[in-house]
């Protein structure tokens, strides 16, 4: 018969249940299934979501959804298979079928059956915004009377609601396979995943990561310490449930090497910095002559400015305190200007800060050709009206700290890595009881290339260098760090760490050469001072590196195996060896 309605198709049958294993991603083993419902063949409807607009359109979304549960519970008798099942309902189909008794008496079937309640899970899925919280929560305590666990679906995409976490205090969240899709390449999504995780252990909510396909995220979702996942490279759909993972998921269980996390770049850089350097000084208005200024300015020694602004708030000028006080110092200005405008003494043109100004804003000012910023500083403003004074001396400091403290997280130069990334990483590595080999890189003789040929080819030389690690590293295993100037950490977990090392110093070396000028690589290298001021012969540049083997040692610190590893770099440059190898 050929099929015209949803309806139906309900009322023939055909529908088909399939299972999507949930899998432990600590052990491999389908700790669930999903279930999922296919079409016959022939059906006006080949995919799930075109029959399930099509049932809305209809008027039968809910008879559709309780009959994808119905058939989904029955099929699941038959296989019996362990662990829990995962059925999809709306919070209309699931407040609408409780009203009804049809969930009810479901769940009561399949007790008679043998499947305990407690082995189902409803799974709200979210495609419209919940409107009736009150009846949803009492749906939901009807359903733990029950035992039945309640799942969010698909959180994150912009229709689940951290209020409804919040509210329903879910057993399961499922986050949104965009937060998953190419993990590796979006450190932000890495943040957001770790925000969630926080988010969880308040609620006391399991986590599920949808939408694992690759290797590389399963990796980076099973170091996370996100213990169940689902997606295609877990387990397909399939009409009997599976009780383990695929064997390319299981081969990245079972790897004992932990994800490299990539890193965020400049994440300093792009914050609000303004609040920081915000001074709160009382402003004047045209009214106030310079004379009533002036005895402003006496009684209060820590205003280096004072700004003016109309009746609505709005910035008009800033008086600076040295100017101005230079300037009624002079002969007859009290007599001509004293009991004029302050306005006379003022910048009309002075620079306005937003208060979400970030730190490249800030740089901005100081590098300006304007330099009257550093003496006066400039007025800061909130949709257009004044909220404060920010002094030179402030901006200074605070792009300064803040370039500081970027450069400890990134190095600005190469973007790798900086201190604190290493040292977060070496402490998840001997948390987990990890072997891994800690390599410290330094460049030899680089400091008369950088004298000789400028800032300029030496940024070259450490860029080479830092494209080199890169290059002979395998980033899904091997973590490369920058110190800073030209020293590099890489802290291996590839087995053929040895080979790569000694591929990294040959590759390096030869590369180096080629930044000198003809002249200095024909001569092997260059004349140039000492560090004691005497001249002599410096050969060319080359890279050493010193390696330190370290074992699982649950005394060892962060800082312990860093000390090890600069030892070893120093002995290797002392020996003149380009690999030296020490043990923890």
């Amino acid at each position: 018969m050929q099929l015209e309605t949803v309806e139906a198709l309900l009322a023939q049958g055909g529908l088909q249940p399939h299972f999507q294993p949930i899998a432990d991603l600590a052990e491999g083993r389908s700790a669930a299934h999903e279930a999922l419902i296919r079409t016959p063949a022939g059906c006006p409807w080949p995919h799930p979501d075109a029959l399930f607009a099509a049932a809305r359109d209809e008027g039968c979304l809910v008879a559709l959804e309780i009959e994808c549960v119905r058939l989904a519970l029955q099929a699941w008798l038959r296989h019996r298979p362990p662990g829990r099942l995962f059925v999809n309902l709306s919070a209309q189909a699931l407040v609408t079928a409780l009203g009804q008794a049809d969930l009810d008496l479901l769940l009561t079937r399949t007790e008679d059956e043998a499947l305990g309640a407690s082995g189902v899970v409803i799974e709200l899925t979210e495609h419209e915004r919940v409107r009736d919280i009150a009846a949803l929560e009492a749906a939901v305590q009807r359903l733990r009377r029950h035992q039945v666990a309640i799942a969010l679906d698909d959180f994150g995409d912009g229709r689940s609601s951290l209020r409804l976490w919040s509210e329903l205090k879910p057993e399961f969240v499922k986050i949104d396979r965009y937060f998953v899709h190419q993990l590796p390449q979006h450190p932000e999504k890495l943040q957001t995943l770790r925000a969630l995780i926080q988010i969880a252990q308040v609620f006391g909510s399991t986590l599920i990561a949808e939408g694992i396909e690759t290797e590389d995220e399963l990796h980076l979702v099973r170091d996370l310490g996100i213990r169940l996942g689902q997606g295609w490279l877990l387990g397909r759909p399939a009409p009997v449930p599976v009780p383990r993972a695929l064997p390319a998921a299981l081969a990245v269980i079972e790897r004992k090497d932990l994800a490299v996390f990539p890193e965020r770049r400049r994440t300093l850089q792009r914050r609000a910095a303004v609040p920081q350097v915000l001074r709160e000084v009382a402003p004047v208005t045209p009214a106030v002559s310079n004379d009533e200024l002036f005895q402003r300015f006496s009684v209060d020694d820590a205003s280096h400015a004072i700004a003016i602004i109309d009746d609505q708030g709005r910035p008009l000028g800033l008086v600076s305190r040295t100017r101005f006080i230079t300037q009624y110092a002079k002969p007859y200005f009290r007599e001509l200007y004293g009991r004029q405008s302050c306005t006379v003494s003022a910048n009309l043109t002075p620079r306005l800060l937003d208060i979400a100004a970030d730190i490249d804003t800030l740089t901005g000012v100081l590098t300006s050709e304007d330099q009257r910023y550093l003496s006066e500083g400039v007025i800061i403003v909130e949709h257009g009206r004044y909220r404060g004074l920010g002094a030179g001396e402030d901006l200074v400091r605070a792009v300064t700290e803040a370039r500081i403290e970027a450069a400890r997280h990134a190095n600005p130069l190469t973007l790798l890595p900086g201190n604190i990334p290493i040292t977060q990483h070496i402490e998840r590595l001997l948390d987990a009881g990890r072997d891994f080999v800690a390599c410290y890189f330094d460049l030899n003789q680089f400091k008369p290339f950088n004298d000789l040929y400028g800032y300029w080819r030496g940024d070259e030389m450490i860029l080479l260098t830092a494209r080199t690690l890169t290059g002979q590293t395998d980033p899904r295993r091997d973590f490369v760090g920058h110190v800073g100037g030209d020293d590099f950490v890489v802290l291996f977990q590839s087995d053929d760490w040895e080979p790569r090392c000694r591929a990294i110093l040959a590759s390096f070396n030869a590369a180096a050469a080629q930044l000198y000028d003809e002249p200095e690589r024909q001569a092997g290298g260059v004349m140039a001072e000492d560090r004691h001021g005497n001249l002599r012969f410096h050969p060319l540049t080359t890279l050493s590196v010193g390696a330190v083997r370290v074992s699982a040692n649950p005394s060892l610190r962060p800082e312990d195996v860093a000390n090890a590893a600069a030892r070893a770099k120093r002995r290797a440059k002392m020996q003149g060896l380009g690999l030296h190898t020490d043990a923890t």
